[in-house]
């Protein structure tokens, strides 16, 4: 796909090497796409990014954007596709201006830490490229500043308690306000305001599941990138705010891969995987190939499940937590598992085991804060499922369920769901449908798209046991659920 910048040059009439101004149409890049539509170009574009192993969701809509001025600067996943389509051609080549001049990390002294071309290391597994939110110098970027984000129904009321009127950001917004219309120079104050953006989502997923809060959690995810490209006065806030942002894709993403929106998390997984190599993060790292190894699991790609474990391991050797260890290494055991390999995941779960009854430590992240007793017994469940044993399976699901806090009432509902699904298909139908509803009095509380898949799963091998009264009351209730929704 990447082409030779001598066929791609624009003409002089595009003036190669003016910095639009906002609003200006980009001649050069229209010069470029030549006599292909936008539509066609957009194409163009998605496959030089699967090339690099990038994604982006380019459309005739964004290169539109572009060439209208709109985007005086693409994002960096973008960046890297553009100049791996015309090699030789800087982003000012392409009609663009360049980056420190629209974000004022240069003119304000900011940190500028250089992003590799290459999204992925050959030591370790192939894994898509990185998505940053589409932010323009424009209102666009005003907007996701005012409010870390709001919900609707049970949740709604949470988030407004735990945000407030202005939302976990409010610190973003003054900043904003401050800088008379552009994003500042991030101070300790914002780095404090994506660091509490974490924790709030976290704890409103673990109460209420990530449907109701996925559609405006990417806003505080929008600022939080801003604030990285406005650049940071020390190294210290750089640090924070770097390490922040990529705890909060990897919440967003978390949110995205908990409705089923695999490809959004699959991406916001990959932006926090480039955040942690640029700024050299082992422990953000760990975590980023530990979402993406569960949600390529779940995705139905086993192999790449196994290998981004197995790079998370060693991202996190360094680290001295054993409790990551071990949950890294349950997310290598159910690698194994879904490739059918009984060995390999019998041998990865005594190690993970083993690593757990090393104890909690100081140096374990604090997003491992639900990574207990209930959560390695749900992941053994989940490993004994996929290789088939039902019975050891719901042995162990019904022990996560049991041991789980009930605070964390989205995975109380996991693991019955799980319970409920494996009692079914080792030739309990009964004692499923009486777990089941108990599922169903969860999902009043919360909101899980992971869960009603589940429990949907679990519906259709208890249909043929329709005629009991005990199952034939589950399925009309969960029936009624499902029409509610």
């Amino acid at each position: 796909m990447a082409s030779s910048p001598a066929n791609h040059r624009p003409s002089a009439s595009a003036r190669p090497g003016a910095h639009p101004r906002r609003g200006e149409p980009n001649l050069v890049f229209r010069a470029l796409r030549g006599h292909r539509s936008p539509g066609e170009f957009a194409a163009a574009v998605r496959r030089a990014a699967r090339e690099i192993g990038e994604q982006v969701a380019c459309d005739a809509r964004y290169i539109g954007r572009v060439e209208a001025g709109e985007i005086r600067c693409p994002n960096y996943a973008y960046e890297r596709v553009f100049l791996h389509m015309f090699p030789g051609l800087t982003l000012t080549d392409l009609g663009f201006t360049a980056r420190e001049a629209v974000r004022g990390r240069g003119a304000r002294g900011g940190v500028n830490t250089p992003l590799p071309h290459s999204g992925t290391p050959a030591a370790a597994p192939a894994v898509p490229g990185a998505r940053t939110p589409h932010l323009s110098h424009t209102d666009e970027e005003s907007d996701v500043l005012r409010r870390a984000f709001i919900s609707h129904g049970s949740a709604a009321v949470a988030t407004t308690a735990a945000f407030g009127p202005l939302g976990a950001l409010g610190p973003l917004d003054q900043a904003w306000a401050d800088s008379g219309g552009g994003p500042a120079r991030a101070g300790t104050s914002e780095a404090a305001a994506v660091e509490e953006a974490v924790r709030q989502i976290r704890l409103l997923d673990d109460r209420h599941g990530a449907d109701a809060l996925y559609r405006h959690a990417a806003k505080p995810l929008q600022a939080a990138y801003a604030l990285l490209d406005a650049g940071t006065v020390r190294r210290t806030v750089s640090d924070r705010l770097h390490a922040g942002t990529g705890e909060l894709a990897l919440s967003v993403g978390w949110l995205a891969h908990d409705s089923g929106r695999f490809e959004e998390a699959r991406s916001h997984y990959a932006e926090a995987l480039a955040t942690a190599r640029v700024a050299g993060d082992p422990a953000l790292e760990a975590h980023a190939f530990c979402n993406t190894s569960f949600l390529a699991r779940d995705a139905g790609r086993p192999r790449e499940a196994l290998r981004a474990a197995q790079a998370g391991l060693q991202a996190a050797r360094g680290l001295g937590s054993m409790r990551l260890l071990s949950l890294l290494t349950l997310r290598e055991a159910a690698g194994w598992a879904a490739l059918g390999d009984r060995t390999g995941c019998v041998e990865a779960l005594v190690r993970a085991k083993s690593l757990f009854q090393c104890g909690a430590s100081e140096n374990d992240p604090e997003w491992m804060s639900f990574f207990g007793p209930a959560e390695l017994a749900g992941l053994e469940a989940q490993c004994w499922s996929a290789l088939g044993d039902w019975r050891r399976a719901a042995r162990f699901a019904h022990r996560a369920a049991a041991l789980q806090d009930p605070h964390f009432t989205r995975n109380l509902a996991l693991y019955s769901a799980e319970l409920a699904d494996d009692l079914a298909r080792s030739g309990v139908p009964d004692e499923a449908a009486a777990v089941g509803q108990r599922v169903l009095d969860l999902l009043e509380q919360v909101q899980s798209s992971r869960v009603h898949t589940m429990l949907a799963q679990t519906i259709r091998t208890l249909l043929p046991h329709r005629r009991s009264p005990v199952i034939g009351a589950f399925l009309t209730r969960h029936a009624n659920t499902v029409r509610r929704i």
